[in-house]
């Protein structure tokens, strides 16, 4: 019994206070904003078509992590997988299956080029990806400069697409009975967590990246090809990212250079709040999806409120930040001292 309180409380008393400080969030939410429906199911769903593309872009952000490593050139590879997406239907008339191709083509060549600099060249790989941050936002103008609409008519599909609740309705001031729904996008999006979170706790591979992460000279004894997991980690990160800025332009239809900045930092920010430490080895999707839910809720917040700037959620989130990573080191100094 005294064996399994152990584990519970390394592995996964961070992640079990993140799930409970959304919880508290969301019925704080409730109680305060009783008048304005903040408990209704929409409201509820609507964190989730809000930031589909950031529970992608964190779900591979958080398997970077847990290597040790980290890779703040999402935002910007969002960017440029937007404005791609853009270009190639707007102004080549390309078909927007085959433009989704390409850009998931270029997610993995980006994120093989900055792996191999990472695992086989041995660069840090805040500086490798720092450099991939900087040339993504720069390809991202040389496409163009201009904002680019997307007006692709089976693009407009996808993004208009909706899928309806069977419950939950409520009549609207016309009279009509509205039921709660869901976008494509965000099935996309949890699929994609749930494949990866399977991955990381039932597969060989998934297991390499975690013995990685937590200790590669053990890894090594273990036969785990530390490079070529480094490798693969980036590699299908790269393509995570421009799943995650498809699913990104599902919701903006547009492609600009300004888009997505910082939007590395909220990936990071929502896997390290769901328990993924910093020093690698430790991390779970799952809990990166309830650190997006609470970037969320805290957005959310503050729209019901009305008169708070937007830029209270990044001041919250800095603060969630630094208490969980203070939380971390204490943990890791425990651990440390008891081994």
């Amino acid at each position: 019994m005294n064996f399994r309180i152990k584990k519970l409380d390394s592995k996964q008393f961070l992640l079990l206070i993140t799930i409970g400080l959304f919880l508290v969030m969301y019925l704080i939410g409730i109680m305060v904003f009783q008048d304005k429906n903040f408990g209704k199911l929409q409201v509820f769903l609507n964190l989730f078509i809000s930031n589909a593309g950031l529970i992608v872009a964190a779900t591979g952000m958080t398997m970077v992590i847990i290597t040790g490593g980290i890779d703040i050139s999402v935002g910007s590879v969002i960017a440029m997988t937007c404005m791609l997406l853009a270009w190639m239907m707007e102004i080549k008339g390309m078909n927007a299956i085959l433009a989704l191709i390409i850009v998931l083509v270029v997610g993995l060549v980006y994120g093989l080029v900055q792996g191999w600099l990472i695992a086989y060249l041995k660069i840090q790989p805040f500086i490798v990806t720092l450099a991939g941050l900087f040339f993504a936002r720069g390809m991202t103008a040389v496409i163009s400069t201009d904002m680019i609409s997307i007006k692709n008519e089976l693009f407009l599909t996808w993004a208009n697409a909706k899928i309806y609740f069977p419950f939950g309705g409520a009549v609207n001031r016309k009279g009509v009975m509205v039921y709660p729904y869901l976008y494509p996008s965000v099935l996309l999006a949890l699929i994609t967590l749930v494949l990866f979170f399977v991955i990381l706790k039932y597969t060989k591979f998934g297991r390499s990246v975690y013995a990685v992460g937590g200790n590669e000279q053990s890894a090594l004894m273990m036969g785990v090809n530390i490079r070529r997991i480094k490798l693969k980690v980036y590699a299908v990160n790269g393509v995570l990212g421009t799943f995650a800025g498809f699913l990104f332009s599902l919701n903006t239809c547009a492609g600009f250079v300004e888009q997505a900045k910082g939007f590395e930092m909220e990936a990071i920010a929502s896997s390290v709040i769901g328990g993924a430490l910093l020093s690698g080895g430790v991390g779970n999707v799952f809990g990166s999806l309830f650190g997006v839910l609470i970037k969320g809720t805290i957005e959310t917040f503050i729209t019901f409120q009305g008169t708070l700037s937007s830029w209270w959620t990044k001041i919250t989130i800095a603060v969630l930040l630094a208490f969980f990573i203070i939380l971390q080191s204490v943990l890791t100094s425990r651990k440390v001292k008891h081994s």
